[in-house]
């Protein structure tokens, strides 16, 4: 934790972050728990620790010789948008969520990653960013890097549209019809935002329970696994950036 001092000396900061610019890479993974971040920082070169205030913990290395970092943004749409908004301002403009969700669809197993194409909204961060009709659903050149990704993972994944609610324990749930692959709490939020400041957005899941067949993650697979399917995506969303420049 840095002291206090140091957040009151450095003017610059953004509020809840406690970055500035310089401080982060274009691209960022984001992710829920603040100590996923560490695992995520250790994929990294050279990866520093930037700051820590609150839910809010930032890492910046490199990978292929390129800037990146790793943000946690707590749990939640709020949460979420305060740490992209935030993000934004820093110089980051392409954003990949991992996390985790819980599912009732049959066909979606404990240790699966959800590649999200769409976002069912149950909440209302999202509200303040996009019109109500406006979807919920992610950058296209992440989504096709996922994609990509998917077709070389030996992990078993599912392309897909998620809901996404602010309450966590509500009966509010539409796992049971229309297909939906899973429910968590902040990829609309994320896709959002992405919409309204005309920046990138993506988001992969692991999958840690099936309520309706009362399955648990047997460990055969674990989130470092998806750690990885998020690294190799970066990577590849890099390349294909680059190559676009050219």
């Amino acid at each position: 934790m840095f002291p206090k001092a140091y957040y009151q000396e450095n003017e610059n900061l953004v509020h809840h972050l406690k970055i500035k610019k310089g401080d982060v890479g274009k691209y960022v993974i984001i992710t829920g728990d603040p100590k996923r971040c560490v695992k995520i920082a250790d994929k990294f070169d050279n990866a520093e620790l930037i700051a820590d205030y609150r839910e809010y913990i930032t890492y910046t290395g490199y990978i292929n010789e390129t800037k990146i970092s790793v943000v946690s943004h707590g749990i939640g749409g709020p949460s979420a948008a305060i740490a992209l908004e935030e993000l934004i301002k820093a110089g980051a403009d392409t954003f990949i969520r991992i996390g985790t969700c819980g599912t009732s669809n049959i066909n979606v197993h404990a240790g699966d990653i959800i590649i999200v194409n769409g976002a069912v909204k149950i909440g209302g961060t999202m509200d303040n960013y996009i019109p109500k009709e406006f979807p919920c659903v992610p950058n296209i050149d992440i989504l096709e890097a996922m994609i990509e990704e998917s077709e070389k993972t030996k992990l078993k994944t599912h392309i897909g549209i998620v809901q996404c609610k602010d309450a966590l324990y509500s009966d509010k749930e539409l796992l049971y019809k229309d297909n939906i692959l899973a429910s968590e709490m902040e990829s609309a939020s994320i896709f959002a935002v992405g919409a309204s400041k005309n920046v990138r957005t993506g988001s992969a899941l692991f999958v840690m329970h099936n309520h309706k067949i009362s399955e648990n993650n047997n460990q055969n697979c674990t989130i470092e696994e998806a750690i990885d399917f998020t690294i190799e995506t970066i990577k590849i969303l890099i390349n294909n950036d680059k190559n676009r420049s050219k």
